[in-house]
């Protein structure tokens, strides 16, 4: 399978060019930050108008993630739907496609910041998943080890040619994995900010998406 394999927490893990992580052992697919509903969410809010086309897109590349690793368990790393009512607004024909790759498979949703609440919807809602060794959250905690997170939508700045580009990357160190945005419509905080610094060791390293992946130095 085309992606970048590592071992983390002592397990096999491999991101793949989409920007999910694949547990072959577990047979465990994660994916974090979807944002299905953004375009709607902006329209309703009086923002940008945004092709409404992102959550099919969002939607066909996990179903393809789906099919390729046949994983019996989806975990959703929170910040699923943009808000509680885009969950609720979702069209019928892509609510229907969801519920079908939901169907015969364990499906976690992990609270996040923009979903904090239930959803109307099949599966296991969760703060938070400790599925040994790993820690499945949202965001990352200060202090913690065998953690796998999103929330920061992490994106590498590049010097090319000449030119600055940003490209969405997981990090990675001995303590954690910082999960690329997995929806269609999503921005990014660069592995400069501060935050990030914080967070990551000195020798983190970035995993740049495409395909296949390719692990960088953590641009800081």
């Amino acid at each position: 399978m085309s992606g970048y394999d590592f071992i983390f927490a002592g397990i096999e893990l491999t991101l793949l060019p989409s920007g999910a992580l694949w547990w072959q052992d577990a047979a465990l697919l994660c994916v974090s930050d979807l944002h299905l509903g953004k375009s709607e969410r902006m329209a309703r809010r009086g923002g940008d108008i945004l092709p409404p086309y992102e959550t099919r897109d969002t939607l066909m590349r996990l179903e393809r993630d789906i099919e390729r690793t046949a994983a019996r368990t989806v975990v959703c790393l929170g910040d699923s739907f943009d808000d509680l009512d885009a969950s609720d607004n979702l069209p019928e024909t892509e609510a229907q496609w969801l519920s079908r790759l939901m169907a015969g498979r364990r499906w976690v949703w992990i609270e996040g910041n923009h979903d904090p609440g239930p959803m109307n919807y099949g599966g296991t809602h969760l703060a938070e998943l400790f599925q040994p060794p790993i820690h499945f959250r949202h965001e990352a905690r200060v202090g913690a080890s065998g953690e796998i997170s999103g929330h920061f939508h992490p994106k590498a700045r590049l010097h090319l040619g000449g030119k600055s580009v940003n490209r969405p990357c997981l990090l990675l160190d001995g303590d954690r994995v910082i999960m690329p945005a997995y929806g269609t419509y999503t921005g990014g905080l660069r592995t400069d900010h501060d935050v990030l610094s914080r967070l990551m060791r000195p020798e983190a390293i970035a995993v740049l998406l495409g395909n296949p992946p390719q692990p960088i130095p953590m641009p800081r």
